[in-house]
């Protein structure tokens, strides 16, 4: 008959426990032997055992919390737990903000006014709901031996939307196209100035580019 190695069980226990790796170790959960211990005031108290450290915290009516637990050995900070959880949530809904949709609109170096206040609409509908945009402008022909014009077109468009939105850097020519991106201001700053009537909080708003009988290379939000 075959050998058949014996399975201690620990491996498949180990995976139904539901792990979480965002656990934050406090006060009497924390069980390392020694701990490198922050002080409420940001100074470095040294390495204790957690139960000096524990009693430092309660003396001052603190928590004892474990913010780095890779360290060697695992770094803890005295601290209030609570204001601590909100500063943890603030930054992880900061980072999230930071992945923004990148809509884009696309203009003409000969686009007429109607066509262009067309496309200042829609991106600053797309700056108020706090997506990023990209303004891009591509030549065509022998445009490309007035590539100033191009580049004068696409500084109007932001200064246009200065109101609500602000470049992250000049424009830039790549190949035949000169594009630029602008970020939303945050939110208490931006101001409606071509779409006071919409209201953005409706969300299930189609966010598409604005596609006109004049200029149909507007596509769908593009992502970077």
């Amino acid at each position: 008959m075959p050998y058949k190695p014996r399975s201690s069980g620990r491996r498949g226990s180990y995976k139904g426990r539901g792990y979480n790796r965002n656990y934050i170790r406090k006060n009497e959960r924390i069980r390392a032997p020694e701990i490198r211990v922050i002080g409420p005031d940001g100074r470095q108290l040294g390495v204790m055992h957690p139960k000096e450290a524990l009693t430092l915290a309660k003396k001052v009516g603190l928590d004892l919390v474990e913010v780095s637990a890779s360290a060697k050995p695992p770094v803890c900070r005295i601290l209030d737990y609570g204001k601590y959880q909100y500063e943890l949530s603030k930054k992880q809904k900061e980072s999230k903000t930071t992945s923004q949709k990148i809509k884009e609109i696309k203009l003409r170096v000969r686009i007429d006014t109607h066509d262009y206040m067309t496309k200042i609409r829609r991106a600053e509908e797309f700056l108020a709901k706090g997506n990023k945009l990209k303004c891009s402008l591509q030549f065509r022909g022998r445009e490309m031996e007035h590539k100033d014009l191009g580049f004068e077109k696409v500084k109007q468009a932001v200064t246009d939307l200065i109101h609500i939105g602000a470049a992250d850097m000049d424009p830039k020519l790549v190949g035949r196209s000169v594009s630029v991106v602008l970020s939303p201001l945050p939110e208490h700053k931006r101001v409606l100035k071509y779409n006071d009537h919409v209201n953005h909080s409706e969300d299930n708003k189609d966010d598409h580019d604005e596609n006109d009988d004049h200029d149909d290379d507007d596509q769908e939000p593009v992502k970077e």
